[in-house]
């Protein structure tokens, strides 16, 4: 394993407290280093190699940036799921809340074809409104969810019950406290 494959992503998050009245764990620091961000794409997509994933579904847009190389790794293909009124087609929307305030996400209607095994990523799981608004729209249009990956998961917010025990759910880094 070479220097790449053991990066410390907690060196590469930035801490911004009282963003928008929350902390805000800032990615930009892991996107902008080749190694890190490399390695980040690598790991996701290494957990999830074997296990037939279809198609990986993200929401704009940090989940863009790290969905569609993910989607590429796995040779599986990307859909964009999107704040409402940015995609061209007929779409199946939902309205959430979310940490602040309440959002509407949408998805091309023929975005999955029913039954296709997909992969939700974004970059954070916190509350886990928007994680599960994301696997709602997925299986409304009939995509089969295999897992949802994220680069950081805030413990201590308990996103991870907002989405039950029925999905693996897996994180690169956890915070168990809004200062860890």
């Amino acid at each position: 394993m070479n220097k790449t494959d053991t990066l410390n992503l907690k060196d590469n998050i930035r801490r911004i407290p009282e963003f928008k009245g929350v902390v805000f764990w800032d990615i930009t620091p892991l996107l902008k280093d080749p190694n890190c961000f490399r390695t980040t794409i690598k790991q996701i997509a290494d957990h999830y190699r074997n296990k037939n994933i279809e198609v990986v579904a993200a929401t704009e847009a940090r989940g863009f940036i790290i969905g569609a190389p993910v989607a590429y790794e796995l040779n599986a293909g990307f859909v964009p799921i999107r704040k409402k009124g940015k995609l061209p087609y007929k779409c199946i929307d939902l309205t959430y809340q979310k940490e602040y305030e309440n959002d509407t996400i949408q998805i091309h209607e023929d975005a999955i074809t029913k039954g296709q095994t997909v992969l939700i990523i974004d970059d954070l799981l916190a509350t886990g409104g928007t994680a599960k608004a994301n696997l709602e729209l997925v299986e409304k249009i009939g995509g089969k969810v295999a897992g949802i990956a994220f680069i950081v998961e805030l413990d201590y917010l308990g996103g991870r019950k907002m989405l039950g025990d029925n999905y693996e759910i897996f994180s690169l880094e956890r915070k168990l406290t809004p200062d860890s």
